[in-house]
């Protein structure tokens, strides 16, 4: 039975912009195992917060979960209330990896944002909350560094 407080498995709208968008967490029942979780937002678009343009980006999340994991469906709101709103790339990578280790509190996190580029110029931005976990299982993010992605 899904918890009523939740986004999930009922309407929602995709907020006016991040700052309005709810973050949902839901028990880890694999919380004494280390494992890593990726959600990966292969379409992920915000605007230029100088020029209003598109910019367009591959975000990869890697987490280790502690006792909580990150909700899909209200994390899906979350990062489309991006696109409208206007953040430059390190902004919105740095920013959305740091809104969910707060919500969680996990073990570990790393994020990749992979921009595609404007003006000639590819922006990638990583950030992660320390060295990753010794023994666990991390694989590359699978994002070659820019040459024409494609």
């Amino acid at each position: 039975m899904t918890d009523p407080a939740l986004q999930l498995g009922r309407p929602a709208t995709i907020p006016e912009n991040p700052d309005l968008a709810v973050l949902d967490r839901v028990p880890n029942p694999q919380a004494d195992v280390s494992y890593v979780a990726r959600f990966t937002c292969p379409e992920f678009t915000s605007l230029c917060p100088v020029t209003g343009q598109p910019d367009f980006g591959l975000l990869v999340i890697d987490y280790v979960p502690n006792a909580w994991l990150l909700e899909s469906k209200s994390l899906k709101l979350y990062l489309a209330a991006f696109r409208n709103h206007g953040a430059f790339h390190e902004d919105c990578t740095v920013g959305i990896g740091r809104r969910i280790v707060e919500l969680l509190d996990p073990h570990w996190l790393r994020i990749g944002g992979y921009w595609n580029p404007r003006g000639g110029i590819p922006i990638d931005v990583f950030w992660q909350t320390g060295a990753p976990l010794v023994g666990v299982w991390l694989p590359d993010q699978g994002v070659n560094p820019y040459r024409a992605r494609g």
